[in-house]
């Protein structure tokens, strides 16, 4: 009963809005943001909201994953305008003037060498800053950075409080003066950024999509309790914990929109216009961003018209067609992927291990080490029913964590099959036969409200079950977004489902993401994972995939590049280092009395700025 009068609550709030409003926009998705921090946030649903409140020295333009316009920025650098000399390692960027921050604080170029400071010395576990230190210094981690720097690993930097001892601090004052002040300057109305060695997908990489290169307010950050912009104490800013960021749950940038609100408890992000804002006043004056879970609820939101789109459940799409009032834009092209991935070596605290032995009521935290466990996992989904029954079509196989439309993707490498019998095959070989003989019990989590990633939870419960009676205990854990993410970045998950949209529109940014011991999942999938990758191999030429993976990014030969990936592709399959489950083709669904909107699929989320209202 309680639960029939929550839903029954949250429908008379929703139905309360009016129909329509030409300067109201609700989007009614799923989930909500992890976190409000541009230098941590790292999922699309914080990305959505930092696109329209923070802004970038540069933006994608329309459609374009390869074109751009200026954005705080006055001029995109080329070779051409002179703003990329050195061979392509010094980008210059002129500084876009009359600019104000919604709290009134004029933009500056000293607001721009903080932001890209601020980030590169951040640097959290988990987040997104590594492109910028793989851009600009070629490294993967600030831990990377100082180490090569001081010639001394980092633990031995640093007290358990963080600071550096005695011996070290004045080392660490100069390796701020000397690395990252030297890479970001203030020159004039300019901010001029110096890479090591020339990086192609440099602009991509500080593009608008991205939140981790957008411009945040050096005033009014240090008057919050972030970096105080000093080379004497950076260091005490240095991984702060999610929660502790004084932007973990507040945004504040020069963008069409600001921040008003962040409601926990209802999912739900509140923006109104920035009137002000240098290119022009939006036309949608408020911007709801909500959270809803339900598909029924999202759906009737749209339907009466208190929604003006929503994230939509292929499995139900045609529940919409025929609707007058209902636009369904089909067949939008993704560079994304979704992958059931495994950890190699799962926090010993984790409560989706069971027991945490092999004894018919968990597993050890290696079980996902064995290629036969992966194997099973591998077996035990079907792809073909996934894609027609739950996505109704809108995805694709594909072999490994790459995307049809980048260079390297080969449809001719194998895919894997559903097949009953090659998960009990699977299982009898993992572990020698201890899993088959003894049982074994784990969870599956996804987040919560993606009917997708539900389903591939569901049946790799299902046909577990089916290929190991008795023996094989899956539980299927849905778990809310942010809960979710804190959860694989502590390791806890023996099985996770994630999708990943590209960063920039390079191979590279999808095969070092999965595959690398430094990649963003790297830490997910624990130490054993980055122990195999990182080992050189006889099957890869005495080299380690890592190795492959770094020459991949470093060759300059479209063609060597494409074989190096397949390579290393094929070597991915050959040892489930992950299950690709899908590539989605994206649908959009909205009102018809939304004009205005265009895909860009580098975006997160929804572009406020470029829609406007009309019956």
């Amino acid at each position: 009963m309680k639960k029939l009068l929550v839903f029954l609550s949250i429908l008379v709030t929703v139905f309360a809005l009016a129909a329509f409003d030409p300067t109201t926009y609700v989007e009614a998705t799923i989930g909500e943001p992890d976190t409000l921090d541009p230098h941590l946030a790292y999922d699309t649903a914080s990305g959505e909201v930092l696109f329209n409140v923070l802004e970038n020295l540069i933006a994608y333009k329309g459609s374009s994953v390869s074109e751009f316009v200026p954005q705080l920025a006055t001029q995109v650098p080329t070779v051409q305008n002179g703003l990329i000399k050195d061979g392509g390692k010094t980008y210059i960027f002129p500084i876009r003037k009359g600019v104000k921050f919604h709290n009134g604080n004029a933009f500056t170029p000293e607001d721009v060498k903080y932001s890209f400071e601020r980030g590169l010395l951040y640097d959290p576990v988990g987040g997104p800053m590594w492109m910028l230190h793989y851009a600009i210094f070629g490294v993967h981690s600030l831990d990377e950075l100082i180490e090569e720097y001081a010639k001394v690993p980092v633990d031995q930097i640093f007290d358990k409080n963080g600071e550096p001892k005695a011996q070290y601090k004045q080392k660490m004052i100069d390796f701020y003066k000397d690395v990252i002040d030297s890479a970001i300057q203030v020159q004039g109305d300019n901010v001029v950024i110096k890479l090591r060695r020339p990086y192609g997908p440099f602009l991509n990489i500080i593009a608008h999509n991205a939140s981790w290169s957008s411009i945040i307010d050096k005033e009014t950050s240090i008057k919050l309790g972030l970096w105080d912009g000093k080379a004497d104490t950076w260091w005490k800013y240095r991984d702060l914990q999610k929660e502790k960021s004084p932007y973990y749950a507040y945004a504040m940038g020069t963008g069409p929109y600001k921040f008003v609100e962040w409601d926990r408890k209802q999912q739900k992000v509140t923006l109104v216009a920035n009137d002000d804002y240098w290119a022009g006043a939006p036309k949608i004056k408020k911007a709801i961003i909500w959270g809803i879970d339900e598909w029924s609820t999202r759906k009737a939101m749209l339907e009466k018209g208190d929604a003006d789109s929503i994230a939509v459940v292929l499995e139900y799409l045609d529940q919409l067609r025929g609707n007058k009032d209902i636009e369904i834009i089909e067949n939008i092209p993704q560079l994304s992927v979704t992958i059931v991935a495994f950890s190699w070596s799962v926090n010993p605290s984790s409560k989706y291990i069971g027991s945490g032995k092999l004894d018919g009521n968990g597993i050890p935290t290696d079980f996902f080490s064995d290629v036969n466990a992966r194997k099973a996992i591998a077996y035990a989904i079907n792809y073909d029913a996934l894609i027609r029954d739950v996505l109704k079509g809108y995805g694709k196989r594909i072999p490994a964590a790459l995307p049809d439309g980048l260079l390297g993707f080969d449809p001719t490498l194998p895919l894997y099959k559903f097949n009953l019998k090659a998960v009990q095959d699977s299982l009898k070989k993992a572990w020698n036969g201890q899993a088959w003989s003894k049982g074994f019990k784990f969870s599956v989590a996804y987040n919560q409200g993606n009917m997708a990633r539900q389903r591939i939870a569901e049946m790799i419960k299902m046909y577990l079950e089916m290929a190991a009676p008795g023996k094989a205990k899956i539980d299927v854990q849905p778990l809310q977004w942010p809960t979710f993410l804190d959860a694989t970045n502590r390791g806890e998950l023996p099985i996770f489902i994630l999708g990943w949209l590209a960063d920039f529109p390079d191979p590279d940014n999808f095969i070092f993401t999965y595959y690398h011991s430094k990649g963003d999942y790297s830490s997910r999938q624990g130490e054993n994972f980055q122990k195999f990758v990182s080992t050189p191999r006889k099957e890869l030429g005495n080299k380690s995939l890592d190795d492959l993976i770094e020459q991949a990014a470093a060759e300059t030969d479209p063609a060597v590049r494409g074989k190096l990936y397949i390579q290393i592709q094929k070597f991915a399959v050959d040892n489930c280092i992950n299950v690709p489950a899908y590539q989605p083709v994206g649908v959009r669904v909205q009102r018809k009395w939304v004009k205005g909107w265009f895909d860009n699929p580098m975006r997160s989320g929804m572009d406020f700025y470029s829609v406007y209202k009309e019956q």
